[in-house]
């Protein structure tokens, strides 16, 4: 029960309005020591409710005892690496804060400079992405002296995306604070280094390692021959599978045009999203996603993050992602909140090696499946490496035997019926290549 917390009355109002009964793991490690005042790191796993654990103990503390409601300061700064995330955030602090004097405001790209600078004398609560925020510490707009909890959520992406420095520059910013920075993965050097800078003395929380994805979720992988081959998978897994909404990933913005085209000149209710999408048309998409008027989003890594969309439970990796961790950020799109999902990665004889990379990262196999009616030519490498050895084998055993009786029957076989030649598709699936005979034949 949240009651165990020693929450303001308000915020344990707000929290039975909004039917909040138990509280997850990560709200239940973060929540108590955020409350102290102390510094933390928290790894969890996206859709595990760790956006609660750091915003009930940041209303908390700014509420104290009542008596600063007349303050007129940036008192909060919440860190976030996309404009879709940084509005998610803004709604559940806002559903928190309903019976509070605390107001929270969003500074974005894409958004208009002078009027969020006029917005920010007027709440207590800032929530940005280190970009646009950075552009308003240069024009003079951002007093952070008076911050005292700053928060960093999806620190891992954040430094994929190039923000370090700029996250760092605003934390230096801030007057003494208490910082509670959370990220999905243990990330790399460059987290552990932010770590060490812009946290004292922290408390470390580990929820959940890479290895341990929603539980709801399969994960599986498909065999493409390519990227034409990959097209009709997708469309018979859009056509056959159980699904309220799905996500197909790309890794180009080119592939995520082509494919989204392909699927609406099928009749498919679709959309696409990727970063040259300007911020009208990225709201757009996740909204027409979320009511269910469209099914289906085709998207690059840029949607990786900051999607909350109820009833998503598919996913599709028609590329696969370039690392474990961009791959444990996609395929947590699905199956959160105790729901059920699937995840299928396409892979042609490119991907198999990223592929296995990725499951050795995750120590997990994924599972292995074959579609009767598009089964392709390639398996993985082991089948056809153990294939070769075998007719290696063989025709080295025949030769050794008798090459003259070798050299006959080669000559009895004779030439290939005519109307039937060896051919093998390009990787693309735009051209067929005639396969070269073997130095045997």
């Amino acid at each position: 029960m949240f009651a165990q917390f020693a929450l303001h009355e308000r915020l344990l109002k707000a929290v039975a309005e909004l039917n909040f009964v138990e509280p997850t793991p990560v709200q239940a490690a973060a929540i108590p020591p955020a409350l102290e005042g102390k510094d933390l790191r928290v790894i969890a796993q996206t859709g595990s409710g760790k956006t609660a654990a750091f915003v009930l103990p940041l209303l908390n503390r700014l509420l104290g005892d009542g008596n600063s409601k007349q303050r007129l300061s940036i008192r909060a700064l919440i860190l976030l690496p996309t404009r879709e995330l940084a509005q998610q955030t803004l709604k559940e602090v806002e559903r928190f804060a309903q019976f509070t004097f605390l107001k929270a405001g969003l500074v974005t790209g894409g958004e208009d400079f002078k009027v969020q600078a006029a917005m920010m004398r007027k709440i207590d609560i800032l929530i940005g992405t280190p970009g646009r925020l950075i552009e308003h510490a240069n024009a003079g707009n951002l007093p952070l002296d008076e911050v005292e909890v700053l928060v960093f959520d999806e620190a891992d992406r954040m430094l994929d995306m190039g923000f370090a420095e700029d996250a760092q520059r605003l934390a230096e910013a801030c007057g003494p604070h208490q910082t509670l920075l959370f990220s999905a993965t243990t990330g790399g050097n460059g987290l552990r280094e932010m770590v060490a800078k812009v946290l004292k003395d922290p408390q470390h929380l580990m929820l959940n390692s890479v290895s341990q994805l929603n539980e709801g979720t399969r994960q599986q992988i498909i065999t493409a021959d390519h990227n034409y081959h990959k097209e009709q998978l997708v469309d018979w897994l859009l056509a056959n599978e159980t699904y309220d909404k799905a996500i197909v990933f790309t890794n180009t913005r080119v592939q995520a045009d082509r494919l989204y085209g392909k699927l609406v000149a099928a009749g498919v209710k679709a959309f696409v999203l990727h970063g040259e999408k300007d911020q009208k048309d990225r709201k757009l998409a996740i909204d027409r996603l979320r009511q269910g008027a469209v099914k289906v989003l085709v998207a690059t890594d840029v949607a990786a993050r900051g999607l909350d969309v109820e009833g998503l439970d598919l996913v599709i990796n028609f590329d696969m992602p370039r690392s474990g961790d961009e791959y444990v950020h996609r395929i947590g799109r699905t199956g959160r909140a105790g729901g059920e999902g699937l995840a299928v990665s396409l892979i042609c004889h490119t991907d198999w090696n990223l592929m296995s990379s990725i499951e050795r990262y995750l120590k997990q196999r994924f599972e292995r499946r074959t579609i009767k009616e598009l089964k392709g030519i390639y398996q993985g490498p082991k089948n056809l490496k153990a294939s070769g050895k075998a007719a290696g084998s063989k025709k080295k055993k025949t030769d050794k035997k008798d090459p003259k009786k070798a050299t006959a029957s080669k000559r009895k076989t004779g030439p290939r019926p005519a109307g039937k030649p060896s051919v093998l598709v390009s990787a693309d699936g735009s051209a067929p290549l005639k396969r070269k005979k073997p130095a045997a034949e």
